[in-house]
């Protein structure tokens, strides 16, 4: 038998219905949809934050609610609060004196130096909350998501938001694609899917509380859309094309370009140009919000 790090079987309430998913260990999986999805619910959930009306959750085998699984998890929510005068290292030690409170084990100040180690804050250690920029506040929520090393990581929007520019988030995916290369397993949200197209491995695509696409990333976008440029579009599209502000597209699933193109020539279109181009996450999900 698989053992899963995280798994939700038939998560329903607070806005969610029925949702169930499986996490192995060192896996990425990305929780995609609009504003009002449920992304941050099923974190909230999952974390054991919030108790489902029904299903329930299981960190390595146990359930959430046990001591032992609450351990395992590290939960990083969006807009992390942190007291503004306290430096990094003494919001950090405050949660490092929770956690050897409640498991014994190795000294606060060494759980610190590798939390500051692995969301690269080093340097600022010494910093204010209140004087970090608005990247380094997205690390410091992931410094103490990890704190402790935890073995499951739940991620919410930690690669969002206003002043995270392209370098911090490469920089951000970095450390999160090498906590998963030492086996940690981590389900993040974005309200931006093509934060997650360079990191998570898996999507799961989410509308109205509920999961209305999944599968690998690669899969996902490697669908390709025909995209024809004409001097005026028609009133009518051909079957399997929707009109577009350039002239027409066409997913090429189940037909060749050619065979497209003869369609268009068929319906007596005056095609100026077309091109083939891949799919974005972007496009996955808003088609997915769009299939009322």
């Amino acid at each position: 038998m698989t053992d899963y790090a995280l798994t939700l079987s038939d998560v329903r309430g607070h806005g969610v219905a029925g949702i169930s998913l499986a996490l192995l260990p060192g896996e990425i999986a990305g929780l995609v949809g609009p504003a009002g999805a449920g992304k941050s619910t099923v974190l909230r959930i999952a974390a054991g934050c919030l108790r489902p009306e029904n299903g329930e959750v299981r960190v390595w085998g146990a359930r959430v609610e046990a001591p032992a699984a609450r351990q395992l998890i590290g939960y990083a929510g969006d807009n992390a609060v942190f007291p503004p005068a306290a430096t990094v290292r003494e919001v950090l030690s405050y949660y490092a004196r929770l956690h050897c409170a409640a498991n014994g084990g190795r000294a606060p100040h060494r759980l610190v130096r590798e939390a500051l180690e692995l969301s690269g804050l080093t340097g600022e250690a010494g910093t204010r909350v209140e004087a970090l920029s608005r990247a380094d506040v997205h690390r410091l929520g992931l410094a103490q998501a990890v704190l402790g090393g935890r073995r499951v990581l739940l991620l919410d929007e930690v690669l969002s938001g206003g002043g995270l520019d392209a370098i911090a988030r490469r920089d951000l995916r970095g450390r999160i694609a090498g906590l998963a290369a030492s086996g940690v397993a981590v389900l993040i949200t974005s309200r931006d899917p093509a934060a997650l197209e360079r990191l998570a491995a898996r999507v799961l695509v989410l509308r109205d509380g509920r999961i209305v696409r999944a599968g690998p990333l690669a899969t996902l976008l490697g669908e390709r859309v025909l995209e024809v440029i004409l001097d005026c579009p028609p009133a009518e599209p051909p079957p399997g094309f929707r009109v577009t502000a350039a002239g027409l597209e066409a997913p090429l699933t189940g037909r060749t370009v050619e065979a497209a193109l003869a369609l268009c020539r068929a319906h007596r279109l005056p095609v100026r140009a077309s091109r083939v181009r891949v799919k974005s996450l972007e496009e996955v999900v808003l088609e997915a919000h769009d299939a009322r």
